[in-house]
């Protein structure tokens, strides 16, 4: 699949989202849209993606709109979606940035331990095991119990030391989970067990996305054949302080 066509589904899938008639920007610019049920981001907040150089993002409000805007017509949109919003914006919390990787069916690099995955279902009691093993932050950054897949599980001793699943999204698109315990870290098995995940969603003509924040979960995502398109950034504004800086 070319580039250009991936790019077009992935900004489908956030066009879906954002609650609102909306559209990504021209090359290098942005659209901003007011949509206070926009799922680019949590109730209340402002959700910003980019994707192939255009950004789309939603505000709450229109106050909020019109600030997003006059700051992301001073900003590249790539650097306003990896940060840099906070220098032109009063930004009381922020949620990313998250890296977006799609991938294309004819770029899969399959592993070939996959096939040796065991399926679970995604609330089973070995795979809430293996969330109290990994802790609560890496365990929200997976978010496997929003898994509506199997669980793709990989066993060491008998224990489920790494699992991955997918959540079906808008514009038929598997959103992937990943985790794995900390003391099977570095063997590879994020990989395994991933590639077993993407395989199955390929197979029901799912396009996969992976997004992340952790380098190393990047990683897991291009050895696998992601190819990196953007990123997504959600922030709230202080009350009151909406006006760019």
């Amino acid at each position: 699949m070319p580039t250009r066509h991936l790019l077009a589904r992935a900004q489908g899938v956030w066009v879906e989202l954002a609650g609102a008639p909306a559209a990504f920007g021209p090359a290098g610019g942005a659209r901003v849209v007011v949509s206070p049920a926009s799922g680019l981001c949590p109730p209340g907040w402002t959700g910003l993606v980019v994707l192939g150089g255009s950004a789309l993002a939603t505000a709450p409000d229109a106050p909020a709109a019109e600030a997003v805007r006059r700051a992301l017509s001073a900003l590249p949109p790539e650097a306003a979606a990896t940060g840099a919003i906070r220098d032109v914006l009063p930004v009381a919390d922020v949620l990313g940035p998250a890296a977006l990787s799609y991938l294309a069916e004819d770029r899969f690099r399959s592993v070939p331990g996959a096939a040796t995955a065991d399926r679970l279902p995604g609330r089973h009691p070995a795979v809430r095991a293996l969330e109290q093993a990994a802790g609560d932050d890496d365990t929200a950054e997976a978010a496997l119990d929003d898994i509506t897949s199997p669980a793709f599980v990989v066993r060491a001793r008998g224990e489920v030391v790494a699992a991955a699943g997918y959540r079906g999204w808008p514009g038929r698109t598997a959103h992937l989970s990943v985790l794995t315990a900390p003391a099977a870290r570095g063997r590879g098995l994020a990989r395994t067990a991933a590639s077993a995940a993407v395989g199955h969603a390929l197979a029901a003509g799912l396009l996969p996305q992976w997004r992340a924040r952790p380098p190393a979960s990047r990683r897991v995502a291009a050895a696998l054949g992601f190819e990196e398109l953007g990123a997504q950034l959600s922030f709230v504004l202080t009350v009151g302080e909406a006006a760019p800086r």
